[in-house]
């Protein structure tokens, strides 16, 4: 079976998601990789940590969507006017954010994005990031434990 789109969060750049992040005081910056790339690698932010996949066992968050409520009140943050908070999920690069997005999407969450180009974006021809996109490249803020 495969996806449509309206079983994909929305993709926005990380300039995009840093203005919807000014312009929604509600929205909810959530970065999904693991303890060790969001301590020592850096995040944006403000972001909020919930990991999709973390380690030691490397494997999906069977709480993650428990979790996402949680940071949502339940959903007590969605006005009839307004709708929900929206929820914007950060990864590496854009891939694991994607799928992250796909499964708040099948739980009933209806306003979630993801940031296509990630935190460090795609690696350069040295195997670098950060070179070619990605929320730092954009020189967005970010902090690093």
């Amino acid at each position: 079976m495969s996806a449509t789109n309206e079983d994909l969060p929305t993709g926005l750049s990380p300039r995009e998601a840093f203005e919807m992040l000014e312009s929604h005081p509600q929205a909810i910056l959530v970065d999904i990789r693991s303890s060790m790339e969001f301590l020592f690698v850096g995040h944006p932010k403000g972001a909020v940590h919930v990991p999709w996949i973390d380690e030691p066992d490397w494997v999906v968050n069977p709480d993650f969507v428990t979790e996402i409520r949680k940071l949502v009140l339940g959903g007590a943050v969605c006005e009839q006017r307004r709708g929900c908070a929206p929820i914007i999920l950060i990864c590496r690069s854009g891939k694991r954010s994607l799928e992250a997005g796909r499964a708040l999407i099948r739980e009933g969450f209806k306003s979630v994005f993801h940031v296509e180009e990630g935190f460090e974006g795609e690696l350069d021809e040295q195997h670098h990031r950060s070179t070619r996109g990605g929320w730092r490249f954009h020189g967005l803020p970010w902090e690093q434990c």
